[in-house]
């Protein structure tokens, strides 16, 4: 069972995605904020994450970019949410080494392909 790791400071949207993709088979792990989001994949090695891009205390960009400069974590898929849907806004995301981009509000299929994507390589 692929774990992934949510990051995202809203609780409905964390609630929300945390259920439907247990319902779908996936582990999952939560952080509420960039920093403890960076932790966190050092510390558990998801298989993928879900990152959203305003969060506190450091933002997704700045977590993004965290983890994929480190070598214990570098190899994990990152999926930016964001609802912030202009192509500055999906660049600055890759730049900062998200794998893909998905805007909100989620609407589940989309993110699944997107996910099931990510994770077969």
């Amino acid at each position: 069972m692929a774990k992934i790791l949510i990051v995202e400071d809203n609780d409905m949207n964390l609630d929300m995605l945390s259920r439907r993709l247990q319902r779908k088979g996936y582990e999952t792990a939560s952080a509420r904020d960039g920093q403890a989001g960076v932790e966190q994949a050092l510390s558990d090695k998801p298989d993928l994450i879900l990152m959203d891009m305003s969060l506190p205390v450091i933002d997704g960009w700045e977590a993004t970019r965290q983890i994929k400069a480190n070598p214990d974590t570098k190899t994990i898929p990152v999926v930016a949410l964001t609802a912030h849907a202009m192509q500055s806004d999906r660049d600055k995301a890759m730049e900062a080494g998200c794998d893909e981009f998905y805007t909100k509000p989620i609407e589940l299929p989309g993110l699944l392909e997107i996910i099931k994507k990510l994770l077969d390589g």
